[in-house]
């Protein structure tokens, strides 16, 4: 039996595949590849994975009409899926949003009509995870956020889409009684991370002496993440798959969250320590679709995944740092 990767050249789909060969599953990892950031640092996570004999990948685009066809022919043995291919990026949803119109929405559909396709099959999905965001909290004034509150206020085009994807994938867990987790992932951060989020971009001005822009004149706060820990989650979400229980579909919905916020301006003292240099602070008001603060209730995760973040940022972002000297290097 295997396990279904989207996303698998990306940050968190790179060390969620890593983990899984580590306990010895066999990964059939997807990804497009495409150049919304650097491709060679996506290869590079790639080649990370193809070492292991249990790796097999095919570079596709899953929202495109047809192109999950090759899977069902060639893998019938999958049995289990891990979506985290997206679009990402809360500020690039501004100025782009059919891309995520397409990859986040189409996408989501696609795979469930994958899964749909699998549960007449004598290898059914026994569990279909999928990446969701704290983004679909929105504007949501009460802290820490918790899997009760509500979420129908976005403030940006992503939160709306991985709030849709959310709703679809009720309806097919309903409709087909596919075994469906989503996880609400808190600003995650780790080696081999995007260059677009702030870990990247705050260190790689750091060390070359550049201003870094700070929105909201600093006054924000955080739940960072650590990678590991997310896997960790992700792992404990694949192996617990949901069950009806009074009629209700088989669909929950987790925070994978560290539960500490933080500063973020004492973020950026830890990376000015772990840089071992000083910050050029360029000041900035509120930037829009951003919010002000992010905070995991991880009460559920605790209860039902056994989850436990251990990593804070003064572990976390060293190894970051570390992880970025040496591959820039």
């Amino acid at each position: 039996m295997s396990v279904l990767v989207t996303g698998s050249a990306g940050f968190i789909g790179m060390h969620t595949a890593n983990a899984l060969l580590d306990r010895n599953e066999e990964v059939i990892g997807i990804d497009s590849i495409n150049d919304y950031y650097d491709p060679e640092l996506k290869r590079a996570r790639l080649e990370k994975l193809r070492v292991n004999k249990n790796f097999y990948f095919e570079k596709l685009d899953f929202a495109a009409p047809g192109s999950l066809n090759l899977l069902i022919q060639k893998y019938p043995e999958i049995d289990r899926i891990i979506h985290l291919g997206a679009q990402a990026g809360v500020r690039y949803s501004i100025d782009n949003p059919h891309q995520y119109m397409q990859s986040n929405l189409c996408g989501q559909l696609a795979i469930l009509e994958f899964c749909k396709s699998k549960m007449s099959d004598t290898r059914p999905i026994k569990n279909f995870v999928y990446a969701s965001s704290s983004s679909v909290y929105g504007s949501n004034k009460k802290i820490p956020f918790s899997i009760n509150d509500n979420t129908d206020q976005p403030v940006s085009f992503y939160g709306a889409t991985k709030k849709a994807g959310e709703v679809m994938a009720h309806s097919y867990a309903h409709l087909y009684q596919i075994p469906t987790v989503g996880l609400r992932f808190f600003t995650v951060y780790g080696p081999w991370g995007r260059p677009d989020m702030s870990p990247y971009i705050f260190t790689n001005s750091i060390l070359s002496e550049k201003p870094i822009k700070v929105f909201n004149k600093g006054e924000m706060m955080r739940d960072f993440t650590f990678i590991n820990d997310i896997v960790s989650g992700i792992l404990s979400a694949l192996d617990t798959p949901p069950i009806s229980l009074n009629g209700s579909p088989p669909h929950k919905i987790y925070n994978l969250g560290n539960n500490k916020p933080v500063s973020l301006m004492n973020y950026i003292n830890v990376i000015e320590r772990a840089c071992n240099k000083k910050a050029i602070i360029d000041l900035q008001p509120m930037q829009a679709g951003d919010v002000v603060q992010t905070y995991a209730n991880i009460e559920e995760s605790e209860r039902d995944l056994g989850y436990a973040p251990t990593t804070s940022i003064d572990i976390g972002i060293p190894r970051f740092v570390d992880w970025f000297i040496y591959y820039h290097s």
